[in-house]
């Protein structure tokens, strides 16, 4: 029963080590901006999103008045590390739904069109 609590604690550390990897490998414009979105608004939720045939996995972040941005990441794993490095609650894509805050916010700052 012991055993249990290494394997999780080995699991975190492989975790940041692997954020710090893709980070280097994804340092520059995608990594900055995801950690200012994060540390410039409140109550901020990651949404990690699966890798489809066409797509690479990525990453939502939704603050709590609805705005949202999304960029791909290197992996899931990473998505994950990401969120935990941040201290942001982190949501599989697939099994839980995107909030409806988002969609009232993307309502609301809908470009309108020029007349």
């Amino acid at each position: 029963m012991g055993n249990n609590v290494h394997v999780g604690w080995f699991r975190r550390r492989r975790a940041k080590a692997e954020v710090r990897r893709a980070t280097d490998a994804l340092r520059g414009v995608s990594y900055d901006h995801l950690v200012a979105f994060v540390r410039s608004r409140r109550g901020v939720e990651a949404w990690i999103e699966r890798p489809t045939s066409f797509n690479k996995p990525s990453i939502l972040l939704v603050a709590a008045d609805g705005e949202s941005t999304r960029r791909a990441v290197p992996s899931e794993e990473y998505g994950y590390a990401f969120a935990e490095e941040l201290d942001i609650p982190c949501y599989d894509a697939g099994v839980v739904p995107y909030p409806q805050r988002m969609r009232e916010y993307g309502k609301a700052n809908k470009r309108k069109p020029i007349a």
